[in-house]
């Protein structure tokens, strides 16, 4: 089974995409894999997209605030990614925004169900237009989490 066999990846609207996914894994470590950074490093970038993480700084915790940079073998910039936390209720929801674009970007609220030895992970995108969920989908940058949830995963089970 690939991994794109056990994600739905859903246009809810035209301002919304939802990525869902059960994780095999208890909800506090799938939880701990995006609130800690070392873990978050692991599994983020998705293999087959050759991006490196250069670096990743994140206080998560509401009113606190991340900084992820990547690099790429085709660009010699390195892309910066940062925003804030919103609401982060350990082991069931992180919220953060997405600040790095010169418009308003997208909030990103992921929850936590747990389900034993499984998590249900539910990503939400709520894009302040069509347009930038449109571009979003274009650019490819939506594509990932397939195989992102997989190395997630794959470290959870490790």
């Amino acid at each position: 089974m690939s991994p794109n066999d056990k994600i739905v990846v859903e246009r809810k609207s035209d301002h919304e995409l939802t990525v869902t996914r059960i994780v095999n894994g208890p909800a506090r470590l799938v939880y701990e894999a995006w609130a800690n950074p070392e873990l978050f490093r692991r599994w983020w970038a998705p293999a087959s997209f050759g991006v490196t993480i250069i670096s990743y700084e994140a206080d998560v915790r509401s009113g606190g605030t991340y900084r992820l940079v990547m690099g790429h073998a085709s660009s010699d910039k390195p892309m910066a990614f940062f925003g804030r936390y919103i609401d982060v209720v350990p082991g069931e929801r992180i919220v953060w925004t997405n600040d790095e674009g010169e418009e308003e970007g997208a909030v990103t609220t992921v929850t936590f169900e747990d389900k034993g030895e499984q998590t249900l992970v539910v990503v939400r995108d709520l894009y302040p237009s069509k347009e930038a969920l449109d571009e979003a989908i274009a650019s490819g940058s939506t594509s990932g989490w397939g195989e992102q949830l997989e190395q997630l995963e794959k470290l959870v089970q490790a």
